[in-house]
């Protein structure tokens, strides 16, 4: 069990930590786009747990350090496609929504790049780490205690 200085939601909450790993898996992305969504989304939140996390998990999936580091600054970085570029968009609108009630044109893009299954998926997974970046920042889950592939 990873250390966190509030509370142990596994112990504390282990039907519904259950439920939101299940929740998590379910989710239906090719890897390497989904590693980007959720360091993506950890950055804007601050999450310093799932960044370790899916930062070692992608590494370990081989994804380049390059590719990594660009993502705080992603815009401005040409090692995205213009897939990469429309999920990482709407991963930024739905993160911050309070602030941009994901705009149409966000939408739009994403949706000339992804399918609506796709797009649904997308979306699910942007939600997902999202909450995983609230659950653990509350917790104050530590650093330095993962190791790639801990929890499938």
């Amino acid at each position: 069990m990873i250390p966190a200085h509030r509370i142990q939601l596994p112990a504390a909450a282990p039907r519904q930590y259950g439920a939101m790993l299940r929740f998590s898996h379910s989710v239906e992305l090719d890897h390497e786009l989904r590693d980007l969504i959720d360091i993506r989304a950890s950055m804007l939140n601050g999450c310093a747990f799932c960044l370790e996390m899916h930062w070692k998990d992608a590494r370990e999936r081989g994804a380049s350090e390059e590719r990594l580091y660009a993502l705080a600054a992603w815009r401005e970085s040409s090692l995205y496609d213009a897939r990469e570029r429309a999920a990482l968009a709407l991963t930024d609108a739905v993160t911050q929504v309070a602030e941009t009630q994901v705009p149409d044109d966000v939408w739009e893009e994403a949706a000339r790049h992804f399918d609506e299954d796709e797009l649904a998926q997308l979306l699910v997974a942007i939600t997902a780490i999202n909450a995983w970046n609230r659950l653990n920042i509350a917790a104050r889950t530590q650093t330095g205690h993962y190791t790639p592939g801990m929890f499938g």
